[in-house]
């Protein structure tokens, strides 16, 4: 199974234009060539045609003779102005949270619930928001239309603490932070994988903490806090992840 998240590669080809690709990331066993000891290095989104096509024309510019690099030259020129821009907008450079968002579907697929944590067999796999939403329409996107182990996707946001009840993943924005011991324990006992972007959540009790190193997104996992939450974390996400202990432990 490959985990699709956000990787940003990009050359400058002979005419000058700076390209990014957006292609599938290699199968999970594959990730960490190259990316570094902990967390993931090379996110990914879906949709690489803009990319591929960009990519071909500038191939041939290499390839072709000079005297044909003139019509290659004008079509790149011709898909790089007509191409909608926000197409070309995210294959360029991913927003963070864009970015974010893709790492939270995929997370999904390398998560075990308690079996009491779905009503039926074909329950949706809920992600929740709590608190002042910051991906605008990034994770509706991410999510859409996919659906993980046989079991479709469903955003919910939340304002109170209360109304995460039926939330499998909750991503815990930075408005929360001064509620944090109440959100941990009513996830603790929901049985909901929390993530966050919020400074020193996974030592603070949280399970999976978003952070940035030499501008790349990577990951901490709170291993205790999956633990007590019930959910069980596969062994290849726990090697894309840096590994941490709480503060309480670290004291002790």
């Amino acid at each position: 199974m490959a985990l699709l998240v956000p990787r940003q590669r990009s050359f400058v080809t002979p005419c000058g234009a700076l390209i990014g690709l957006v292609t599938p990331c290699a199968p999970f066993a594959k990730q960490c060539a190259g990316s570094g000891a902990h967390g993931v290095t090379r996110p990914t989104f879906e949709g690489p045609r803009l990319g591929a096509l960009a990519a071909a024309v500038c191939g041939a510019l290499v390839r072709t003779s000079s005297a044909g690099r003139g019509v290659w030259r004008w079509t790149l020129g011709a898909l790089l102005v007509f191409w909608p821009s926000a197409a070309f907008a995210q294959v360029v450079r991913a927003p963070e949270y864009s970015l974010k968002a893709a790492y939270l579907f995929n997370f999904t697929q390398f998560i075990e619930w308690p079996s009491n944590s779905f009503i039926s067999t074909d329950a949706p796999i809920v992600i929740g928001v709590l608190g002042e939403d910051p991906f605008g329409g990034a994770l509706d996107q991410a999510i859409k239309g996919k659906a993980v182990h046989g079991r479709s996707l469903e955003l919910k946001r939340f304002k109170q603490i209360g109304e995460m009840r039926g939330c499998h993943v909750l991503f815990v924005c930075a408005s929360e932070a001064a509620r944090l011991p109440e959100i941990f324990l009513a996830a603790q006992k929901g049985g909901i994988l929390t993530v966050s972007d919020i400074d020193r959540f996974a030592e603070r009790g949280g399970i999976i903490n978003f952070y940035k190193e030499n501008n790349k997104v990577r990951f901490k996992i709170n291993l205790n806090a999956a633990e007590r939450a019930g959910t069980k974390i596969s062994s290849q996400l726990l090697r894309l992840g840096t590994i941490v202990r709480e503060e309480i432990d670290a004291e002790k």
